[in-house]
């Protein structure tokens, strides 16, 4: 039986990913460590409790007394980093909390594994181990109207959020370089689907759309990005984790580019149709001022993936918008409980001098 950290559990990706994982294998034991911040919702976990299969641990990556005590315990075949600061926006407005988590976090990960699973005398490892970084195709930077992001793009991260996850992407490489740590660094697209945090764009026109509130969309709106049903990213992580060839990164896109706009008018056409709510309109979008730094378009080129592993995006963008829009509906007190919190004291500073 494989043994898995996965941290970051509470958050959007990681929770889909202990489902995923739960529902694929009958005999598997996640430890899920979550610091459990503004985006961490350990409710999100609650359909797991009680599974002798999953044990849920609040703590920070930082901290290495816990991290270390957690090796020593578990003797963990796998770590998967999802844990981070995730917001462009919260890292411009603070990006000291995205070097604390994304970068030193990571690093913090890094020097536990390398601690349990490498003899330094040797310079070996003990079989079967292996550290995945989470990572995005933010650290990329931007593309023009054609082209695709390949493994072998150079890295050009604009905003504090992709530098941060960028320099964490450094390091994971660094460990296999300099020590022969078995790694491999997963770059993905634009994720969608259930237990978002309402910061990001579809939970939150979804959710404002409901209420007759206000759409803000950023400048002319037609920022596009690839768009990543995140069950297909789970499936993604799990494959390159058992199979993906050490000291490997590997891109992780949906080949389903949308402008923004473009999401937020079949979310509110959606809703229309579904609600037959009549206020429910195009009325309703508020053009903002732009992002700082706001990257114009990304796009993954998954070839790799595709051909050394065998995967591929299952779900299109039209039945993935439909699934998240369903779940939402259905999860009505979910969101309710989220937005009732700290967020809604972020949402107003965010965009009240818009």
């Amino acid at each position: 039986m494989k043994t898995y950290l996965v941290t970051g559990c509470a958050g959007f990706i990681g929770t889909n990913f202990v489902y995923y994982m739960l529902n694929k294998y009958p005999e598997i034991k996640l430890v899920n460590l979550d610091k459990l911040t503004y985006a961490g919702n350990l409710e999100n976990l609650k359909d797991c409790e009680g599974d002798e299969r999953h044990t849920f641990v609040q703590g920070d990556i930082c901290d290495k007394e816990l991290v270390t005590r957690l090796f020593e315990q578990y003797d963990f075949d796998y770590v998967i980093n999802f844990a981070a600061e995730s917001h462009v926006d919260r890292s411009i407005s603070n990006p000291e909390i995205f070097v604390q988590s994304n970068v030193m976090g990571t690093v913090n990960l890094l020097q536990c594994a390398k601690n349990a699973w490498y003899d330094a005398e040797n310079r070996t490892w003990k079989e079967g181990k292996k550290y995945l970084q989470v990572s995005t195709d933010e650290v990329y930077g931007t593309l023009g109207e054609t082209g695709y992001f390949m493994e072998t793009t150079p890295l050009c991260p604009h905003s504090p959020y992709s530098s941060s996850k960028a320099s964490a992407d450094l390091f994971v490489m660094a460990y296999h370089d300099t020590y022969g740590m078995p790694v491999n660094i997963t770059r993905c697209s634009n994720n969608y689907g259930p237990y978002q945090f309402p910061e990001k764009l579809i939970p939150l026109m979804i959710n404002n759309v409901k209420q007759h509130k206000s759409l803000p969309v950023y400048g002319d709106g037609m920022q596009v990005r690839d768009w990543l049903y995140v069950e297909d990213h789970c499936k993604a992580i799990d494959m390159v984790a058992n199979g993906g060839r050490s000291g490997q990164v590997y891109n992780v896109g949906g080949h389903n580019e949308r402008p923004n706009i473009f999401i937020v008018k079949t979310i509110i056409a959606q809703l229309h149709d579904r609600l037959k709510d009549e206020g429910i309109s195009e009325e309703l979008i508020r053009h903002v001022a732009d992002r700082l730094g706001h990257d114009r378009r990304y796009g993954i080129d998954p070839t790799k993936i595709k051909e050394e592993l065998g995967w591929y995006p299952e779900t299109t963008f039209e039945v993935g918008i439909v699934k998240t829009i369903d779940w939402y509906l259905e999860h009505e007190d979910w969101m309710e409980h989220i937005t009732s919190g700290d967020y809604q004291n972020y949402y107003q500073e965010m965009y009240k001098n818009k």
